[in-house]
């Protein structure tokens, strides 16, 4: 069993920047790709970025691109997203996750059902 957990959320005022944290008790040796999904108040669980683990390939939300960052430290087990420019839109809970395979990659890495291990998820909140 992987076990995942966020940190770095908090409340930030419109055109803030947060860096979010996601610590895997196992990552190299497990995950194909790891990402990073936010769910907001009555809607559906979202893909925001995601990696490949191997070469360190992205993918981005259109929503996002161009303003948040992925990045992964294999050393450390750990996962990142830089979020800058933050907006009022990007007010949700943030949860990292890893994918053992390749479906999750070759079908565009933000899928989440496709995502086998969670963390317990970091509440980002910008207001004006």
């Amino acid at each position: 069993q992987v076990h995942m957990m966020e940190s770095g959320g908090g409340s930030v005022d419109i055109g803030e920047s947060l860096r979010l944290s996601c610590s895997a008790s196992e990552y190299t040796s497990k995950f194909y790709s790891t990402g990073w999904f936010r769910q907001a108040p009555g809607k559906e669980r979202e893909g925001v970025a995601a990696i490949r683990v191997d070469d360190d390939a992205t993918v981005y939300a259109d929503s996002v691109k161009g303003r948040f960052i992925i990045t992964q430290d294999k050393a450390k087990k750990m996962l990142y997203l830089q979020m800058n420019s933050l907006k009022s839109q990007d007010t949700a809970m943030y949860y990292c996750a890893g994918s053992l395979t390749s479906v999750a990659w070759l079908l565009g890495g933000l899928g989440a059902k496709y995502y086998s291990y969670w963390g317990q998820g970091t509440q980002v909140t910008v207001s004006s």
